[in-house]
């Protein structure tokens, strides 16, 4: 998966929007104003950090070195992820759960406007 892939797929979730808070050089994408993906898209290997449950997180790490304890995150629910050194299916499957995991948390009025109860 490629940087413009990525940033394309976060994109396409209800209400996900990219945002710079932290400067030009870093893509934040959020729904209902809560992060769910952070990504330098032209940094070198492309990674993206993604909210992910705790044990989920573990099994992870363990089965796959590219993915490591979130980078200048809560190292328990997020994971630091090498986009390219996996298949883009399992990267799509990663985000998709980060989305889902942030809009769990969500009122629930959001959750069914975004038609994920």
């Amino acid at each position: 998966m490629k940087a413009h892939q990525l940033k394309a797929f976060c994109l396409e979730f209800n209400d996900a929007v990219e945002e710079f808070p932290f400067g030009p050089e870093t893509s934040v994408f959020k729904v209902a104003g809560k992060m769910f993906a952070l990504s330098a898209l032209d940094g070198k290997p492309l990674t993206v950090n993604l909210k992910c449950d705790p044990d989920i997180a573990e099994r992870l790490r363990a089965d796959h070195p590219e993915i490591v304890p979130g980078w200048h995150m809560n190292k328990r629910h997020w994971n630091t992820v090498t986009v390219e050194a996996l298949p883009d299916q399992l990267v799509r499957e990663l985000i998709e759960d980060s989305y889902d995991l942030v809009v769990a948390g969500l009122p629930k009025d959001v959750r069914l406007r975004l038609d994920r109860p």
